[in-house]
């Protein structure tokens, strides 16, 4: 499971869970101001076309979508380019590869108001827990440590023995 620790400016921390990539993927989207293909996608300048109802590429594809155009001409028309706007830019598409968990964690770094931290696994989120993120390891933080605390015991990860 991935975990997600969430430190608002105002109020009391919470922390929520996704069961899998794909998970956290949907969640984190439906809390966005954008949409799911803005903050993380993966295709080709030939797909961007025939998204857009080119399936060629001709003049009129060039005429009417000369950036996705120069895209394919300069990376390949079949190369994969990656989309992640929290991260790279508004619309930047780029061929060097952008996780998904980087994109994802980069759409939950600009929220205002709210620092999150992200656990990718039960062992993370129990080493946080338990002291081993120094983010929330001093005795300050003893409120964000037990908003984790009682996600692992809602989800029966560890048993609530205080």
């Amino acid at each position: 499971m991935i975990y997600v620790l969430e430190l608002p400016e105002q109020g009391q921390p919470r922390a929520w869970f996704a069961y899998d990539d794909e998970d956290f993927s949907r969640k984190v989207a439906v809390q966005d101001a954008l949409q799911p293909w803005e903050i993380y996608d993966k295709l080709t300048a030939r797909e961007l076309l025939e998204d857009l109802g080119h399936a060629a590429i001709d003049a009129a594809a060039r005429q009417a979508f000369p950036a996705i155009c120069a895209l394919g001409d300069e990376h390949g028309w079949d190369t994969p380019l990656y989309r992640a706007d929290h991260l790279l830019g508004r619309g930047v598409f780029r061929p060097e590869p952008v996780t998904e968990r980087d994109a994802l964690a980069a759409a939950l770094a600009a929220r205002s108001g709210v620092t999150s931290y992200i656990y990718w696994s039960d062992r993370d989120a129990i080493g946080a827990f338990e002291g081993a993120d120094p983010r929330i390891a001093p005795q300050g933080m003893w409120w964000a440590r037990r908003a984790l605390y009682e996600q692992l015991v809602e989800l029966e990860v560890l048993a609530d023995d205080n």
